[in-house]
């Protein structure tokens, strides 16, 4: 039985750890990208095919991309830009600076009253981890010391399962071994749903998918 999400209305969310073949299925026109929680490797030479990568997989599904970095935006602006595109895409990297800066700035309040309202939610990797009740679980993935003033690890409340990305990947840092800590570690407390790439959780009015 795939994992049951919070059920509220017009809420669609899909929850990848890269990219996934429905993403030209789940919402076509314009996604405001969210790069930031790349921003501390973003000059990394080994980085930038992966976002190269990733950007032109957006376009070949069809997506116009306006970028919106948050670091220095305020809760005014992500207003406006959630309201004239049609849906939100936050971009893998570091997931507890991610977290650290949606909840600095205030923009994670406004997303998540975006996205309780309708607005389509693409989260891969990082992305997809804040998405859910705490990102605590992937403290063996990512560092939180790269975020030393977060100390409220709560994620933003749109889905009830921690997302667990990179599963069987060939990514070095993310060895076997470490998802199975991770289970060890954090399974009983947390709800997980540990995803390979290629695949994604979608959450939409006909419910919660393993995809």
């Amino acid at each position: 039985m795939a994992p049951s999400c919070l059920k509220l209305a017009l809420m669609r969310l899909l929850l990848t750890s890269f990219g996934h073949a429905h993403i030209r299925d789940f919402v076509q026109g314009t996604i405001a990208y969210i790069p930031d929680a790349t921003r501390l490797f973003a000059q990394n030479p080994e980085f930038i095919p992966f976002a190269e990568t990733e950007r032109n997989m957006l376009k070949e599904h069809g997506l116009s991309i306006r970028d919106f970095p948050i670091s220095n935006a305020t809760p005014e602006e992500a207003d406006q830009v959630f309201s004239e595109v049609d849906a939100v895409y936050i971009a893998g990297g570091e997931t507890f600076d991610l977290l650290w800066l949606l909840r600095s700035t205030g923009i994670d309040e406004v997303l998540i009253k975006h996205v309780r309202a309708g607005l389509p939610y693409i989260g891969t990797s990082a992305g997809a981890v804040v998405a859910g009740p705490s990102i605590e679980p992937v403290s063996l993935l990512d560092s939180p010391d790269v975020a030393p003033e977060l100390s409220d690890y709560t994620g933003l409340g749109l889905c009830d399962h921690v997302v667990v990305p990179h599963v069987g990947s060939n990514i070095p840092q993310f060895p076997i071994d470490v998802f199975a800590e991770t289970v060890r570690t954090y399974g009983t407390d947390f709800p997980l749903v540990l995803l390979k790439d290629g695949q994604a959780l979608l959450i939409d009015d006909h419910g919660t998918h393993l995809i």
